[in-house]
């Protein structure tokens, strides 16, 4: 890759950070394991590499914005993800502040976010 290419995927993975935790916090207002997750997530054009996923979870998990069980299914045991009643409190302030945030940038950028 060439140095432009190397700062542009730089500058991506910087904007998609933050996005990537409101995006999984929003799916999990319904109980979703892993894979369900990540599938939900790339049906709506954020693919995500499960080694981003998982820590990303136990992240959120430990900050308190999620509950998490194991369970069997189809004779695996498989740890289902939701948000806690503090994530859903978060969630809505995320929300809100991406607004704000999206609309400023249509008005500095002169486009639609």
């Amino acid at each position: 890759m060439d140095g432009e290419s190397d700062l542009f995927e730089s500058l991506r993975a910087e904007l998609r950070r933050g996005s990537l935790s409101l995006a999984v916090l929003a799916r999990l207002r319904v109980e979703r394991y892993g894979y369900t997750l990540r599938q939900a997530l790339a049906e709506d054009g954020l693919d995500m590499e499960e080694s981003t996923l998982y820590p990303l979870l136990r992240r959120l998990e430990a900050q308190g914005l999620l509950v998490s069980e194991w369970r069997e299914e189809e004779k695996r045991k498989k740890r289902f993800y939701v948000l806690s009643p503090a994530g859903e409190i978060m969630l809505e302030r995320l929300i809100g502040e991406w607004q704000a945030i999206s609309a400023s940038l249509e008005k500095i950028t002169g486009k639609a976010v």
